[in-house]
Formats: structure tokens, C-alpha cells, sequence
């Protein structure tokens, strides 16, 4: 029997004394982990302060270079180029937070990679800084959303990291509203460039928030879901390549975002052609309307998944998805579409907090949590690249009716295959190998 061990002192954290090692993990956690309310608002305001960063590089870099004069085909291969760098960086991405022992400077190297992008973008307009600071942006993101996963699970442990992902969700999306409509705001009174030199401003109170988080209260081997085998990058990657329940959740999650990701471009296509006068408003209501019920649901979703377990809750967000698609293949008044994307909102709250949290449970005791979330990441982004072309070509040969019923198709095939493929995974629920 091994002896009982301390926890290592902290003034602001209550700390107890650990069961001894061979005991349920989670009990183990429940008696050790004590963050200080310090360190949790910390990663509160860290999530929703660099959501606001991370939104300067959404739609307003197409609106920027074309007010700095650049040719759509420039501004098109700008973004493919970050995008091509957002999928193939996922898995280095994860891999890179696994072998840092401190998760907390892993991001903030990473946020401020993303605020001098924006820097460099708002003073130099020109071709190779623009595409250097585009793939700056979008590696820095392939670290950032892993080891926010990794800061919270190392933080709260196992018995809470439900909870905690939903919180985490709702403050990223109180953040991109905020910044959505702040930047907006900035760009008509001023002009496009000083959204990005707002987005760099927004730095400060990111770091700021960030060194609230005591770096004493992250157990580094929780935050990597275990004590990680001495071995190299390949054979742990090949061995999560051959782990059953993380491929069926990476092609599920494949599936998905091939049926979502053109749903809102096209019906903003729709929209112009309908309503030309007001497609712009409701454009940004469609994206405000889904990051309300995140804000809303997401806590609730991770204290769910608690109690009901990861497959339930699961089923309930791809299950809102081929709703959605015949709804706005059947929908003409594009004003009712709004409330059609509260159903969006169900989707992204669901799949906002059970990624990291399914990865965390088929990462347990590998020491590779963030590089599994690069795989479901990496599947997450092909997904998203074939959604346009495929949507755009059947839009342009068979009518967007047509495009909405094809995407509706793939969203039914995306939930019967988690409905038949994936397992649950909560640690007191999911199956045992004989």
C-alpha cells in the first residue's frame, strides 16, 4: 500500500491531505483539488477577454484589405493559406502544449503571437506581412484552444471539468459578442485598421487575466491527463491513431461540421437575394441569436454531462443539426430564420464543451490530452473545408433548396453514425476491455 501524500501548499487554495495512489482518481481529485477563486475568475475573464482577440481576425480581414485596395484573389489566398495552416497545425499544435510543462506561458506566447498579428496587419497593409501575421494568427490558435483545455482540466481536475467547460463556453461566447459588436462599432465610426488596433489593445487585459491564474494550483500531470510514456511524438500519436472511440468521435465530428459549416454563408446568400436592404442585420442576428444560447446553455450542458453522462447530451446537439438544415431548406420569410438559429446554438453549446470533455476522457492516463483534441480538431477542420465547395457547387447547379436538403443528408448520416459508432465515455459509464 503506498503512503498517503501531501498536496503542495498554496496560501490562497484550501489544500488536504490526497488519498493514497491507488484510490479512484476522481475521489483524488475531489479531496485535492482546491483552486483559489483567484485562479477560476482568472480563467474566466482570460476566455472571455481573448475570445474578444480572436474575433479580430474573423470577417473583418476580408473587410479591412478590401478597404486597403487588394484584389479578392490576394485576400482569397491569404485566408487559405491561415486556414491550411488552422487544419495541418491542429495535432502539432496539441503535441506542442504536451510537452511544455507550463500550460499558462504555452498560452501566453500563443495570445501574444495573435495581438502582434493584429499589430502588424493594422500598421503594415502590405502582402508579406499580412500572410506572415495570418500564419502567425492561425498557429497561435492551434495552441490556444488545447491549452485553455488543459489549464481548466489541470485546475479543477476530472470530478469538476464538466462544469468547468461550460463555463468556459459561455464566457468565449459572451466575448465574441461583445467583441463582434464593439469591433463593428469601431470599424463604422473610425475605420477597419483601427479594428485591428483594438484587437492588439486587448492584449493587456488578456495577459492580465491570465497571470491571475496561479501557476502553482495547474497540476501539470493532470493537465495532460496522466503522466505521459517516455516515448517520442510518433508512437503516442500512433497509438491514439488506433484508439477506436477517439476515431469515431473525429469523424463524427468530421461529419458534422461538413453538414454546418456552409449552412450560414449560404443562407446569407439567400438573405441578400431576399431581403438585400436588411441582410446585413440579419446576418449579425443570425450570429448573435446561436452565441446567446451558448452563453445560456453551456454550464447547464457541462453539470448535465456529469450526471447523465457524454452520449445523451451528445445525440441532442447533431440531432438540432438536419432540423436545421430542412428548416431552411423549407423556410421562405428569411426573418423567421433567426429563430431557426437558436437550434444552432443548441449544436455549438453541446459541442463547445463535450470536444475538450471527451477528449479528456479518452485521454485519461495517456499524458496526451491536447494532442488527442488535435486529432478531433484536425477532423473538426476537414469537415469544415468541404462544406463550402460541396454546398457552393450543388447551390450553383441545383438551387440552394437543393444545397440545404444535401447538407440536411449529411447532418442525418453525421447522427446515426454517433448514434451506432460512439460509445459513452464517462469514466464510471464507458465499457471495460476484458
Amino acid at each position: 500500500m503506498a503512503s498517503a501524500r501531501t498536496c503542495a501548499p498554496d496560501k490562497a487554495a484550501v489544500v488536504v491531505e490526497c488519498v493514497p495512489a491507488e484510490q479512484d482518481q476522481v475521489t483524488a481529485d475531489k479531496m485535492c483539488v482546491r483552486p483559489s477563486r483567484r485562479s477560476l475568475l482568472g480563467l474566466d475573464w482570460f476566455v472571455f477577454c481573448l475570445a474578444d482577440v480572436q474575433t479580430g481576425f474573423g470577417p473583418f480581414v476580408s473587410v479591412y484589405l478590401t478597404a486597403e485596395k487588394w484584389t479578392q484573389g490576394d485576400i482569397g489566398l491569404v485566408l487559405s493559406v491561415a486556414g491550411i495552416i488552422g487544419l495541418i497545425g491542429r495535432v502539432p499544435g496539441g503535441a506542442v502544449v504536451d510537452a511544455v510543462r507550463s500550460e499558462r506561458n504555452a498560452a501566453m506566447v500563443a495570445a501574444i503571437g495573435i495581438g502582434a498579428s493584429a499589430l502588424m496587419m493594422a500598421l503594415w497593409p502590405l502582402f508579406p506581412f499580412v500572410l506572415f501575421a495570418s500564419v502567425l494568427s492561425a498557429a497561435a490558435n492551434c495552441v490556444l484552444n488545447p491549452a485553455i483545455a488543459a489549464i481548466s482540466l489541470g485546475l479543477v481536475g476530472y470530478h469538476a471539468i464538466g462544469p468547468r467547460l461550460g463555463r468556459n463556453a459561455r464566457f468565449a461566447s459572451l466575448g465574441t459578442g461583445v467583441a463582434a459588436a464593439g469591433m463593428g462599432a469601431c470599424g463604422y465610426l473610425f475605420s477597419s485598421r483601427a479594428v485591428f488596433f483594438v484587437t492588439a489593445a486587448l492584449l493587456i487585459p488578456t495577459l492580465i487575466a491570465l497571470s491571475n491564474i496561479r501557476a502553482a494550483e495547474i497540476d501539470p500531470v493532470r493537465a495532460h491527463s496522466g503522466v505521459a510514456p517516455h516515448d517520442e511524438f510518433g508512437p503516442g500519436l500512433r497509438r491514439l491513431l488506433t484508439n477506436w472511440p477517439l476515431i469515431a468521435f473525429a469523424g463524427a465530428t468530421a461529419l458534422f461540421q461538413f453538414a454546418n459549416a456552409a449552412m450560414l454563408p449560404l443562407m446569407g446568400s439567400v438573405m441578400t437575394m431576399r431581403s438585400a436592404n436588411w441582410a446585413e442585420i440579419l446576418i449579425a442576428a443570425c450570429i448573435i441569436v446561436p452565441q446567446l444560447v451558448v452563453a445560456l446553455c453551456s454550464p447547464w450542458i457541462g453539470r448535465q454531462a456529469e450526471r447523465w453522462g457524454r452520449r445523451p447530451l451528445l445525440l441532442l446537439g447533431f440531432a438540432a443539426l438536419p432540423l436545421r438544415c430542412l428548416l431552411f431548406a423549407d423556410i421562405p420569410d428569411p426573418y423567421l430564420i433567426v429563430f431557426v438559429q437558436v437550434l444552432d446554438g443548441i449544436s455549438a453549446a453541446a459541442l463547445g464543451v463535450l470536444v475538450p470533455l471527451i477528449a479528456a476522457d479518452l485521454a485519461r492516463n495517456t499524458g496526451h490530452y491536447n494532442l488527442t483534441q488535435g486529432i478531433i480538431g484536425t477532423g473538426v477542420g476537414v469537415g469544415a473545408s468541404i462544406s463550402t465547395t460541396f454546398a457552393g457547387y450543388i447551390s450553383d447547379h441545383y438551387g440552394s433548396h437543393a444545397a440545404f436538403l444535401g447538407l440536411g443528408m449529411v447532418a442525418t448520416c453525421a447522427l446515426l453514425f454517433t448514434l451506432v459508432a460512439m460509445p459513452e465515455t464517462r469514466p464510471d459509464r464507458a465499457p471495460v476491455a476484458p
